[in-house]
């Protein structure tokens, strides 16, 4: 069995509070994106759980990989046969693109199909929701409106197929938890689910991502991407997430040329 594990842009991000567990309470809308990872199951192998890792390299322990995770998660309540997993990683990691969720996700949703476990949906985002705060989200694959800590998923009508998205990773990383050092969470002055209503043209001065000029600062190079999207046309551009990727949505019939030196540029399938 094969499937293709997908990336998510966020659509504004506000950071609202520190919680008492150590973690953020969020608002965000994940939008899903068709720039995929490559991820293959077959049954037998060595050990009850094979993984043969190719495209970018993933540093780390077995037993660290989401996908191993996502696994024992399952086999814990249906034992499952020897399997083996072949990923093939296209997804850069450190962008705020979501791409390990995405695997996490899609593995629990392909041993929930290959073995016919009959796993409900509201089950499977339950499992996804303990392997990550995004993960839940690549459950159902359509848009959502994400709080708490990205976990808890409502959905959202917000359909970006007039336009192309365009994804740019620069030649840098942001980590997670240094992001969140770097802000400070406030309540923010509208919903995101007001916002997301206006016209796109008017988003720019609007949907903001908490996280995207503190990290602007100590990574300048996103702040020249995003400035060089607008310059190009798009009608909005923002970081994702954490960072450190960089999308610009487009008019449809518009598709410039995007070359930034040392940085993927990759536009929506």
């Amino acid at each position: 069995m094969i499937s293709f594990p997908h990336c998510k842009v966020n659509l504004g991000l506000h950071v609202t509070e520190r919680r008492n567990d150590g973690f953020h309470n969020l608002e965000t809308i994940f939008y899903p994106v068709k720039w995929t990872d490559i991820l293959e199951l077959t049954e037998g192998g060595k050990d009850a759980f094979n993984l043969n890792i190719s495209g970018l390299p993933i540093n780390g322990e077995l037993q660290t990989n989401l996908l191993y995770k996502a696994w024992a998660i399952v086999n814990a309540e249906h034992p499952l046969p020897q399997i083996t997993v072949h990923l093939h990683k296209i997804l850069p990691m450190g962008a705020g693109l979501g791409g390990g969720s995405s695997d996490a996700a899609f593995m629990l949703k392909m041993l929930n199909q290959q073995f016919k476990l009959a796993i409900p949906t509201s089950k499977l985002t339950e499992m996804a929701a303990k392997l990550g705060s995004d993960c839940a989200f690549f459950i159902e694959e359509t848009p959502k409106m994400a709080t708490g800590r990205g976990d808890i998923l409502s959905p959202i009508s917000v359909d970006l197929s007039p336009y192309s998205i365009v994804i740019v990773m620069p030649p840098t990383t942001v980590g997670t938890a240094e992001a969140y050092s770097w802000i400070t969470p406030k309540q923010p002055k509208a919903s995101l689910k007001t916002i997301i209503e206006m016209p796109i043209n008017e988003w720019k001065n609007h949907l903001i991502n908490d996280f995207e000029e503190p990290v602007m600062q100590h990574r300048p190079i996103i702040r020249e991407i995003k400035n060089l999207l607008y310059e190009k046309g798009a009608v909005y551009a923002s970081m994702s997430g954490s960072g450190a990727a960089v999308f610009g949505i487009f008019n449809k019939n518009e598709k410039p040329e995007i070359e930034i030196e040392n940085c993927l540029v990759k536009w929506e399938e």
